[in-house]
């Protein structure tokens, strides 16, 4: 099956909506997650989950002198919220232009945004 895709929002000056009221994504444990890579772009994870934190996978594209280079494994605590990018293109996206998200509960929501230039 393909990746479950996380839609970028644009900030804009009036505001966007975060969270459960703007345009989050449940987590898809089978599939997994994609957005759109680019300037600007980052990535905001909401555990729901009261009593245990749970974890993000950012997968990285690139390998260094032909070596898989180690995914980095980030915990959200349980209800909690982290943001996190930029995704430089040169290690995280991926052939199709694409930034994969890894998730290990579904719990977790994810949100795509894009910050003005």
């Amino acid at each position: 099956m393909p990746r479950t895709n996380v839609p970028v929002t644009d900030i804009t000056r009036a505001g966007v909506n975060v969270g459960a009221a703007g345009t989050e994504v449940n987590a898809d444990t089978a599939n997994n997650h994609e957005f759109v890579s680019g300037d600007g772009v980052f990535l905001g994870v909401r555990n729901s989950d009261a009593a245990l934190a749970h974890n993000v996978t950012l997968v990285i594209a690139a390998q260094v002198d032909g070596q898989v280079v180690t995914n980095p494994v980030i915990s959200i605590p349980a209800n909690g919220h982290k943001n996190f990018g930029n995704f430089p293109g040169s290690a995280y996206q991926q052939a199709d232009g694409r930034v994969y998200i890894n998730v290990d509960h579904a719990t977790l929501r994810l949100q795509a945004f894009k910050a003005p230039r």
